[in-house]
């Protein structure tokens, strides 16, 4: 289902897999230290947050309030949805424009309205969630929070809103397993089993195999940046995963980004991107490590019966992409732009489980040759700190 293609990669010397860290990771697992990637083998949750859910099916338009792992996650995963309602409108910033227009469009009477913070004092959903309370801009309000005496639940409790609880122990931009990413798979009429199968697929490998695959992406990409390969681009193939690039963009920089190191990640789309930032790729500075991920596109969509395009004859847009995709990776090997190519049988919730559990193994391997902690994020909650003291003045 999935397949990883590391042949672009032009090192000077070639590794051998660092059986070490591979332990460190099972016995961290074993240990119970992993508990982001032990929810996939859970199922008796599944039930439990589908009752909790069914009351926001029957509305027009959900909204669900998040920020960063609250939301990216869910994002990626409505991607995947062709269910046409309730509509999910996910809003992760505090730009007041936005909500104007958001007040002018949508009808409270049919709006159910879903606000995740997992500490519960992420001021960005506290004000999102206040204004649109203020507003009466939703018929019924969940709330999901760890279970602490935090400001989040504070307001729930005061409410009589219902509220799930946040895991403790599995952070935001590692919760996409957890409720977090749950919810919008109810809402949006996926398959959670097939969503945690796919990853659990990838994690048992990772817990049996000798050569997984995300020890030697993480490897590689060590020693892409010891090479000056400090920039990571993720490119997918597929529309549908626009936003699990930009998820991937978060794990990978906040997980990695500490005293001095990590690599920086920029997310991309083809065939777009082949228009905008190809040429700097290929031609610009040699500091760039690339991750192209393939469905099978061969075949899909209408033939073309016009002849007045010649090469388009009885070929489909799924020939095109797979052409362009094709192209980009070869150019990309020619001009020495190190590239691997990670290829799906399928986009659904089993392949893109499996491509999020790959990318959280991935990263957590790689925090462990860099020996930094993926877990936190210090730089991140000294910002948070200032914004709150800049507001009070």
């Amino acid at each position: 289902m999935l397949t990883q293609n590391l042949d672009g990669c032009q090192l000077k010397e070639k590794f051998s897999l660092r059986t070490d860290v591979l332990e460190r990771f099972r016995k961290s697992y074993s240990a119970g230290e992993l508990a982001p990637l032990a929810l996939v083998e859970k199922t008796d949750d599944i039930a439990l947050y589908q009752q909790a859910i069914d009351p926001f099916l029957k509305f027009e338009d959900v909204l669900i309030l998040g920020t960063g792992g609250s939301s990216l996650g869910g994002q990626s995963l409505y991607a995947l949805s062709t269910q046409m309602k309730p509509r999910l409108h996910f809003y992760d910033n505090v730009d007041p424009h936005t909500f104007e227009r958001l007040f002018k469009t949508l009808n409270p009477k049919t709006t159910g309205l879903i606000a995740i913070s997992k500490s519960g004092s992420t001021v960005e959903t506290l004000m999102q969630l206040l204004t649109c309370v203020q507003r009466r801009i939703a018929e019924q309000v969940l709330v999901v929070t760890e279970p602490t005496d935090n400001l989040l639940r504070k307001l729930a409790n005061k409410h009589g809103w219902p509220c799930l609880d946040h895991p403790i122990n599995v952070g935001g931009r590692y919760s996409c397993f957890s409720v977090v990413g749950l919810i919008p798979m109810f809402l949006s009429g996926l398959d959670p089993y097939a969503y945690r199968k796919g990853a659990t697929s990838v994690l048992q490998a990772h817990l049996t195999e000798s050569e997984p695959t995300a020890l030697l992406g993480a490897q590689t990409a060590c020693a892409l940046k010891e090479a000056g390969k400090t920039l990571s681009v993720m490119m997918p193939y597929a529309d549908q995963l626009r936003l699990f690039a930009l998820w991937y963009c978060q794990l990978w920089a906040e997980s990695l980004g500490k005293e001095g190191k990590g690599t920086t990640p920029i997310a991309a789309l083809g065939t777009v991107d082949q228009h905008s930032q190809l040429q700097l790729y290929l031609a610009g500075p040699k500091d760039k490590f690339f991750t192209l991920i393939a469905p099978q596109w061969e075949g899909k969509g209408d033939k073309i019966e016009s002849t007045l395009v010649p090469e388009f004859t009885h070929k489909t847009m799924g020939d095109l992409f797979s052409a362009e995709l094709k192209a980009t990776y070869e150019t990309l090997k020619r001009n020495y732009c190190p590239v691997r190519l990670i290829t799906l049988d399928k986009i659904g919730e089993e392949s893109l489980g499996a491509l999020m559990m790959h990318f959280m193994i991935e990263t957590i391997l790689t925090s462990y040759l860099e020996e930094v902690n993926a877990f936190d994020q210090p730089a991140v909650e000294e910002g948070k700190i200032l914004a709150r003291e800049y507001l009070a003045a």
